[in-house]
């Protein structure tokens, strides 16, 4: 029996026991591997999965140009979308013009959407603008991109970045407008925009016109105010501060202290008058310069007149208003100088723009004539028959500004207008103030053809004689005076002797009224007597009857 221990060791001088034959060893089988190629196969396994899972969690990359890499990194630079991160900056490179940054930013699975046409991507910093003061939270964790989803369709790999943050983004509600205006003034991007001193909108963006002759204005107004904007809402500047000097005193005006600043903009409309349906989105409105602009109708076409006058034009500008008794017609759009040579002497023309349908819409019995009619022309002539002339006044008399007067002057010179030239002159008359700087020019010149030397040694000869003439008086007159005033105090004298009471005189007068005073009395009791007994005329008195 084989000892599986091995052959027993022989005892101490015994025999050598024989040779065993070799075991024979069976190897088991191996199912499964060494417990050692375990772990690596395992992290093998986790690196597939993880690089499978970030390529399918992976978004598309995109690139967006700047034009600084100013507070953008590799690495640690993040794309953000309301706070929550949707990417980060890869790689930062120049462009091959050296005019701009590449930014390759790539974004999350989440953040496909992004990745279209109409998206828009800025850099986060802090910044002062009109709006106010963003970005300061910045200031700790370091500027990120910040992104706007776009709309579109159309996928995007490429794009240009915004140097400032846009005012609206595209999920905000509200409409967008298109406002046209001859001058930007105080705009800028995040311009508040007012309706009835509320904000309610802000100015998202403004671009010159291709012809060079005005500036287009985007503007948004949020919902719910949105539904206040209809198709009769007038626009207006309502920048800084508006003081009216009238009769009721001075008016300060402004829709906020923040439009002192950065200025801006307020629609209503007109006073009386219906919004009408709500404005479509991206419709156009004109902007006006002020409120009162605004709120005017319609002028219609203008109707370009031009005046000559004959004296300094110091005061007038253009653009200072022409009116009719108080109605403006129209304003100045121009001022030049003419030399006649067969004259010899300068005209100021002044070239003024009028809208007559200001006039025509105050006209009691209907409209006034259309411009450029047969009935427009005979009107005019009618008019300027009557004394309508042109006439400088002035408008302040602290600044010294002049404007355009038209009115009705019975007493003026007759004048002739010709209504075929183009622009039509009307006559003109001087103003008051010039009438009298005549005047006085006129009686300086008479003044000036008194001979007053030659009238001054008249006088002076004048007064010799007169000096002479009083020492003749002095001693051939006086003695003959004084004689004939002591005859007339003796015959004062002795009339003043008659008429005293106690004189004869007075006595016999004053006897004889006595006697008078009686037969007044005597002749009032016959005249009571007859008026009793009227028949007493024929038959006497009763007493006397025999």
């Amino acid at each position: 029996m084989n000892n599986p221990k091995g052959p027993t060791p022989p005892s101490a001088g015994g025999p050598l026991p024989p040779e065993l034959p070799e075991p024979e060893i069976v190897r088991p089988k191996r199912w499964l591997p060494s417990l050692v190629w375990i772990v690596p196969l395992v992290a093998a396994l986790i690196g597939i999965a993880l690089v499978v899972k970030s390529v399918v969690d992976r978004g598309p990359t995109i690139t967006i140009s700047f034009a600084s890499a100013e507070g953008l990194e590799p690495g640690k630079t993040k794309v953000k979308y309301k706070d929550v991160d949707i990417g980060s900056v890869r790689a930062i490179k120049l462009s091959p013009n050296l005019s701009h940054v590449l930014v390759t930013v790539e974004l999350t699975k989440d953040a496909e959407a992004f990745a279209v046409k109409d998206s828009r991507f800025w850099v986060v910093r802090p910044r002062v603008g009109a709006s106010g003061v963003s970005g300061l939270s910045t200031l700790l964790s370091g500027s990120y991109i910040g992104a706007d989803a776009g709309r579109s369709k159309d996928t995007a790999t490429d794009f240009t970045g915004l140097e400032a943050p846009p005012a609206v983004t595209i999920d905000e509600k509200g409409h967008r407008y298109t406002l046209h205006s001859d001058t930007l003034g105080s705009l800028d991007i995040g311009t508040p925009i007012f309706y009835r001193r509320i904000q309610v909108g802000q100015v998202t963006g403004y671009s010159l016109d291709k012809d060079g002759t005005g500036v287009t204005v985007q503007v948004f107004v949020s919902a719910p105010y949105d539904q206040y904007v209809g198709t009769n809402t007038r626009w207006w500047h309502a920048s800084g501060v508006n003081v009216q000097l009238d009769s009721s005193g001075i008016k300060v005006d402004t829709q906020s202290l923040a439009t002192i600043v950065v200025g801006g903009l307020a629609f209503q409309a007109p006073p009386g008058k219906a919004l009408g349906p709500q404005a479509p989105d991206n419709a156009t409105f004109n902007l006006a310069d002020n409120e009162t602009d605004a709120m005017r109708e319609p002028d219609g076409a203008p109707v370009r007149v031009v005046m000559y006058f004959n004296q300094s034009l110091r005061g007038l500008s253009v653009g200072a208003p022409v009116d009719f008794r108080g109605i403006v017609l129209g304003q100045v759009t121009d001022i030049g100088i003419e030399y006649d040579p067969k004259e010899h002497n300068f005209a100021m023309p002044v070239t003024v723009d009028l809208y007559p349908l200001r006039l025509s819409r105050r006209v009691h019995n209907g409209e006034a004539p259309a411009p450029y009619t047969p009935q427009s022309r005979e009107l005019l002539q009618r008019l300027v028959d009557r004394g309508l002339r042109g006439q400088l006044r002035t408008g302040n008399l602290l600044t010294g500004q002049l404007y355009v007067a038209l009115d009705i002057f019975p007493k003026a010179p007759s004048a002739k207008v010709d209504l075929d030239h183009d622009p039509i002159q009307l006559p003109t008359i001087p103003n008051s103030l010039e009438e009298l700087q005549l005047q006085v020019a006129d009686i300086a010149k008479k003044l000036d053809k008194i001979p007053f030397d030659q009238i001054g040694t008249n006088l002076n000869d004048s007064l010799k004689n007169a000096n002479q003439l009083f020492t003749q008086v002095n001693g051939q007159l006086l003695p003959q005076l004084r004689g004939t005033l002591d005859e007339a105090q003796k015959t004062f004298a002795a009339a003043q002797s008659t008429l005293q009471q106690d004189s004869p005189l007075q006595s016999d007068v004053h006897e004889a009224m006595q006697q008078l005073t009686r037969t007044l009395q005597s002749l009032n009791s016959l005249s009571d007597y007859l008026e009793r007994h009227p028949e007493s005329l024929l038959r006497g008195k009763s007493g006397d009857n025999p």
